[in-house]
């Protein structure tokens, strides 16, 4: 492909993510499946471009007063590339590449580009900035950009019960060394591993992912997992289990010993968890409840923990999946609050007497996170804040993890972020439920 017709197929993948709820790399596969005609370095190039312009797409929609991907794509040429009139006017020729200019397009990249109101700057809708102001004081702008701008790296947890525990980070290295990459451990999550963007494989294919020696886990899931301290012999929920990321944990730290429950109200979900549990040669219980938390009665007071991964907003992960930051609004987020706020009533009642309550989201907005844990907390006295420093005693955090949670744990809450735990954004609450008299 040309570069003027990969730059036309950056439209085209633009304007379907817009008009779709679909995430951006699946939008992308779903393009390349359909144009098989175009290599694997056009798509890697196409990739690149589109996800380089989600993640100015706030500032670039406002310089360009649109947001269809014509319009965010030629911002991209001017004010991310930099080029000339003259040379964004040799690339819109027409032929199999984007259209010429017209007669708008070009008064608007002619402009100087004027000074950019805060949250443009920010690159976060204006009711997000608003939110960040009150919630990370002057630090807002870099919690927002750091949110966005920069690529993720691939985060790995080791599989203890694959790897074995005399020494399973130094056999993970080797294992993937094999194979060409040499990951480093991650600086929180003492089985973590990490990787650069750039040097990403496809993990799935690894003989270390395989052979389960390692899942895929931002390092942030992992720190909530840890904390949330599932032991051998104990009967644990994992309320919310979605594709059993956190399942998976707690089936390593509980040894292959206790009762292990993972549970949601999505079928399809849910289905995922098997073949990751045999890969991890772990075992849990799966069920399906009802939208009405049904179907777990006979675990009513019974449980030592309930994790609870609340249905959020995703804006933890947005630079990972920039798309995000523009299909959420106030009403969305008010109604997931109060969504969150009922699911993690009903999990509650699962805790028995003394056992642990975990809320947690991959979100960073305050009307998701601390707003739900306070109102859980005002109705549901009997569950008292256990704090995160005290949790942070489990063997499997870094002495850099303790340092950096007793920095910015809030008692028995913890917002990570990118700009302060250089994970993704992942909230936390931990409660205890007062023993009876």
């Amino acid at each position: 492909m040309t570069p003027g017709a990969r730059l036309q197929a950056a439209i085209e993948v633009l304007d379907q993510i817009q008009a779709s709820r679909a995430p951006a790399d699946g939008v992308l596969k779903s393009w390349g499946r359909e144009h098989r005609f175009a290599g694997s370095g056009d798509r890697r190039a196409i990739a690149e471009r589109v996800y380089t312009v989600l993640r100015a797409r706030v500032r670039l929609s406002y310089l360009m007063s649109g947001e269809d991907g014509r319009a965010l794509l030629l911002g991209a040429l001017k004010h991310l590339d930099a080029l000339t009139i003259d040379e964004i006017d040799a690339i819109c020729c027409g032929e199999r590449c984007p259209a010429p200019l017209s007669d708008e397009e070009r008064a608007l990249l002619s402009a100087t580009e004027p000074d950019l109101p805060d949250w443009v700057e920010a690159g976060v809708p204006e009711f997000i900035a608003q939110s960040f102001k009150e919630q990370f004081g002057e630090a807002w702008i870099d919690e927002a950009q750091d949110l966005i701008t920069p690529r993720a790296p691939v985060d790995l947890r080791i599989n203890t019960l694959r790897a074995g525990i005399d020494d399973p980070v130094g056999g993970a290295l080797r294992l993937m060394a094999h194979e060409g990459f040499t990951p480093k451990p991650s600086p929180l999550s003492a089985l973590g591993l990490r990787l650069p963007p750039a040097a990403a494989p496809d993990v799935q294919k690894l003989r270390a992912y395989t052979s389960g020696w390692i899942e895929v886990q931002d390092e942030a899931s992992q720190i909530a997992g840890f904390l949330a301290d599932a032991r051998p012999g104990q009967t644990v929920v994992d309320y919310c289990a979605g594709g059993g990321g956190k399942t998976l944990i707690f089936a390593q730290t509980m040894q292959g010993r206790g009762r292990l429950i993972a549970c949601d109200v999505n079928a399809k979900r849910l289905a995922v968890i098997p073949e990751r549990l045999a890969r991890a040669t772990a075992r849990a219980d799966i069920r399906r409840t009802g939208e009405d938390g049904s179907g777990l009665d006979d675990l009513a007071g019974r449980a030592d923990l309930v994790f609870v991964d609340a249905p959020c907003s995703g804006s933890g992960t947005w630079r990972r999946h920039p798309e995000g930051a523009w299909r959420i609004t106030p009403a969305s987020i008010g109604r997931l609050a109060d969504l969150q706020l009922a699911i993690l009533t009903r999990a509650a009642r699962l805790v028995k007497p003394g056992g642990r309550l975990a809320y947690a989201t991959c979100s960073v907005l305050a009307q998701e996170n601390g707003a739900v844990a306070d109102m859980f907390a005002a109705a549901c006295p009997d569950f008292v804040p256990l704090p995160i420093t005290e949790a942070a005693r489990t063997p499997n955090l870094t002495d850099q993890a303790r340092e950096t949670l007793g920095r910015i744990a809030d008692g028995h809450r913890l917002q990570l972020t990118p700009h302060r735990s250089g994970t993704d954004g992942f909230y936390l609450a931990l409660f205890t439920r007062r023993p009876k008299d």
